[in-house]
Order: structure tokens, then C-alpha cells, then sequence
């Protein structure tokens, strides 16, 4: 039986699908290093070495992912298997990019659960608390440098630093007015002439709705990078559901652990209400990127450069580094605890950015000072 077009087409697509899902889940597992390095590693292999786009397409791409909330390498992994393979595509690329960091965090969480009430679990969270605030800053400094373009967007973060530290329940209003704010500024620059963001168990139906609709919310006002989920998740998470050990423990797995630092929100989930709390939480901070690439990524892409477009994202992004940086301020107070707490935290931020150490190696070495100081303190 002699093959039709029809069904070439069709093993043609398969075949693409399946090239789709195996490049992402290993990047997925291998891609440390935050968004930027996961977005230069899609660039060598499926521009350079592949051939799936041109450079040219892949910059489009990411530019268009920059403009709308949620976790950049994630989005561009769904509009990069939208253009491969259409809808179907885009489902495959994006979840197979969280998957294997969803997993990985997932363990841990389970692990951490059951070992919440040991002493030796406590000491490394006294080494280890301190060590997130000096990668956040780190993560939050590379930030400040890739996006932060003129006073404007500087005055707009400091402004955002205060109100962090003041009104955290007014977040999302920030972000929308920064934004706003963002297009009216260059707007009117643009008149001007040559002028060219557990509970430890499911207890029951509502309390997993609860948790979907926060990580719903969280994960469609994440504007400027996976860690700007940082201040939304504090806000909302630390007091009511996790202690902050808790809360600062889900960062640092999220940051140790390959892929998005947005897969925190699994480690809370599973914290809160176990594996199925887990898993709603996982696709509910990502199906806003989801919805938003596949909704909005294909006009974007016609107006990407349009100023009003172009100045929101400005104002947004400003707003996103100030909360960050007031978020690592109120969680520095709080892991902070005394001398040696301080001295991790200022030693790893400076390994960090003059030695370029890994993340990993750095919560590792935070978590064995911990372990020396209590055995020290019971010895």
C-alpha cells in the first residue's frame, strides 16, 4: 500500500513531536543557570546545530516572551513547539521543559516533609536560608543589568522597594500601575523630538482551590523573569500556609534544581498539601505561560515593536526589580540571624558574582557550615 500525503504529513509531524519532547526534557534536566543560560543553550542547539529556526526567529521569539508574564525559557520553549507543531506542539514543548525540574523538586519536597522535625533538617536550613538571599540578590543583580535601562525605571524600583516593605498586599496593583505608568513616561518622551517589568496534608477541595487559584493568579502577574515570583509567592504563601524556613527552603530548591526557579511553587504545593497539592500547583503557576503564549505571543509578535507595548514592559520590569529587591530584604531580616548567618549570606553573594560559583555548590556549602555550627553548639 503505497503511502498518501496525508500520511507522511502525518509521520512527519509525529516525528517532529517526538524530536520536540526529547530535546526539552533534557534541558529540562541538564539546564542550570537560570533563564538567560537556558535561552543561549536553546540558541546553540536549535538555531546553530539543528536548524529548527533562524537566529533571526529565535530573537523574535524572545522578545515577544519578554513582553508577557511568566517564566522566559518556559514560554519560549511553547512558542518554539507552537511553531514546530501547532498547539499540540507548544503543550509538548513547554511541559516537557518543567517536567523533569518538577519531579526533581517534588522529591525533595517529600523528602523535606518527612524529615520536618529533625534537628539535623534544622541545621541545615540555618545555613542554608542565608545562602538563597545572597542568590537572589545575585540572580536580581544580573537582572538589574540585562533589563534596567534609564532613571525612570530606577526611580520606579526604588518606589517598588518601599512598597514591598510597607504595602506587600498591593503587589499586583504595582506591577499594573508601574506598567501604566511605564506607558504614559514614554509616551511623553516619545513627543519629544530625536527622543527615540500544610498545613501538611490536602484537607480538603477548597484548600487545593485556594492553592490553584493563588499559583493561577502568581503565574499571570510574574513580569520580569522567573524570579520576580519571589515577593508574589512571600506575600502570599509565608504566615499563611509555610513558615519562612519553609518558604526559603522552596526557593533554594527551585534555584538548585535545573529549569525554572518557578518550580518553587511545587515544592510549596507538596509542603501544603501533599503530592496532589503538588501537582495543582505546578500546573497552575504555568498554565497562565500556557494561555498567554498561545493567546497573546502571535499578535505581540506583529506589534512587538509598538511603543505603548514596549514602554508597559519597561514600567512592569522596573517594578518587578524593585519587589525583588524588597522581597530579599524582608527575607534577609528574617534568615539572618546572627554573625555567621551574615557572613554566609555576604561571603556567598561575593563568591557568586566575583568567583561565578554554582548555586548548587553554594546551598551545599551553606548546608555542611550549618551542620558544623549545631554540632558544634551540642558538642
Amino acid at each position: 500500500m503505497r503511502a498518501t500525503p496525508e500520511s507522511v504529513a502525518a509521520a512527519g509531524r509525529v516525528h517532529r513531536l517526538w524530536h520536540l519532547a526529547g530535546y526539552f526534557l533534557w534541558l529540562g534536566t541538564t539546564g542550570f543557570g537560570g533563564p538567560v543560560v537556558l535561552c543561549g543553550l536553546m540558541e546553540r542547539d536549535l538555531v546553530e546545530r539543528r536548524g529548527w529556526l533562524d537566529k533571526e526567529q529565535l530573537r523574535d521569539v524572545i522578545a515577544v516572551c519578554q513582553t508577557i508574564p511568566g517564566p522566559l525559557a518556559v514560554q519560549v520553549a511553547i512558542f518554539i513547539g507552537y511553531l514546530r507543531c501547532g498547539f499540540v506542539g507548544a503543550c509538548v514543548g513547554g511541559w516537557a521543559l518543567i517536567l523533569p525540574a518538577s519531579v526533581m523538586v517534588g522529591l525533595l519536597a517529600a523528602a523535606y516533609a518527612h524529615l520536618h522535625d529533625l534537628s539535623l533538617l534544622a541545621a541545615v536550613i540555618y545555613g542554608v536560608s542565608p545562602a538563597v538571599i545572597a542568590l537572589i540578590l545575585q540572580s536580581w543583580w544580573r537582572l538589574i543589568r540585562l533589563g534596567m535601562g534609564d532613571w525612570f525605571q530606577y526611580s520606579v524600583a526604588t518606589v517598588c522597594v518601599v512598597g514591598t516593605l510597607t504595602l506587600p498586599g498591593l503587589l499586583t496593583a504595582m506591577f499594573l500601575g508601574a506598567g501604566l505608568l511605564g506607558i504614559g513616561w514614554y509616551w511623553l518622551l516619545a513627543q519629544r523630538p530625536n527622543v527615540s517589568a500544610r498545613l501538611h496534608d490536602v484537607a480538603s477541595l477548597l484548600l487545593l482551590a485556594k492553592l490553584a487559584w493563588f499559583f493561577l493568579v502568581t503565574g499571570a502577574f510574574t513580569f520580569g523573569g522567573g524570579l520576580a515570583v519571589v515577593p508574589l509567592l512571600e506575600k502570599g504563601l509565608v504566615g499563611q500556609w509555610l513558615s519562612t524556613g519553609d518558604f526559603l527552603t522552596a526557593i533554594a530548591v527551585g534555584m538548585v534544581t535545573p529549569g525554572p526557579v518557578m518550580t518553587a511553587a511545587t515544592f510549596a504545593g507538596y509542603v501544603v498539601a501533599g503530592p496532589v497539592g503538588a501537582v495543582v500547583c505546578t500546573i497552575a503557576i504555568y498554565l497562565p505561560s500556557f494561555l498567554l503564549v498561545l493567546l497573546a505571543a502571535p499578535p505581540l509578535m506583529r506589534h512587538r515593536t509598538n511603543v505603548s507595548v514596549q514602554s508597559f514592559v519597561k514600567g512592569v520590569y522596573a517594578a518587578a526589580m524593585g519587589a525583588i529587591l524588597g522581597a530579599a530584604i524582608l527575607l534577609g531580616g528574617r534568615a539572618v540571624e546572627d554573625w555567621i548567618t551574615a557572613a554566609i549570606a555576604a561571603a556567598g553573594f561575593v563568591a557568586l558574582l566575583r568567583f561565578r560559583i554554582s548555586g548548587p555548590l553554594l546551598v551545599g556549602v551553606a548546608a555542611a557550615i550549618g551542620l558544623i555550627v549545631q554540632s558544634l553548639h551540642t558538642s
